[in-house]
């Protein structure tokens, strides 16, 4: 499945704005490779930035690498309720409350890579071998209906957004 395969509502939600930030290809495509190259992303980091913010009141990197990682697995589980049937809306998720109790900032490049290839490798497996069929199936939520594709595409679009904030107010000011 490809972007411009979504369905487009998929585009009329919040979640349009990590859509928008990727290319055409493949789903799969952009699991495997954005694995390799966020990983790379985080350890040219410099040492000295890991815990900074641009702004006081902002998330340091750290953190938002965490967040990268933490809504990843929010989006994972919403695929496999999804994937299973069920039909039960999900609530949505604090990411404040999340970064707040993630111990972000006590975490070095390595353990940040090591759990983000964990959980990326997590997320390949999950959608590895999905037919479109299956990619179509819908849940709600945080009050959106979604479909698994949807979900996929979001996971690697997020990550994409994050990295272009990070290189943007973190690492060039």
């Amino acid at each position: 499945m490809r972007k411009s395969d979504l369905p487009k509502e998929a585009y009329d939600q919040f979640y349009g704005t990590y859509l928008s930030v990727l290319d055409d290809s493949e789903l799969k495509v952009l699991l495997v490779n954005g694995k390799t190259e966020f990983a790379n992303f985080i350890k040219n980091i410099p040492d000295n930035k890991l815990h900074s913010t641009y702004e006081i009141g902002k998330w340091t990197i750290a953190e938002v690498i965490l967040h990268i990682i933490d809504a990843e697995r929010v989006f994972q589980y919403r695929a496999l309720r999804f994937l299973r049937n069920d039909k039960t809306p999900l609530p949505g998720f604090d990411q404040d409350l999340f970064v707040k109790h993630s111990n972000a900032n006590t975490r070095d490049k390595d353990s940040l890579i090591a759990e983000f290839k964990a959980v990326r490798e997590a997320s390949i497996t999950l959608f590895l071998n999905l037919k479109n069929e299956d990619l179509s199936r819908t849940g709600t939520a945080s009050n959106i209906e979604w479909t698994v594709g949807t979900l996929g595409f979001v996971i690697c679009g997020h990550l994409k957004h994050h990295q272009q904030i990070i290189l943007h107010r973190y690492l060039q000011a």
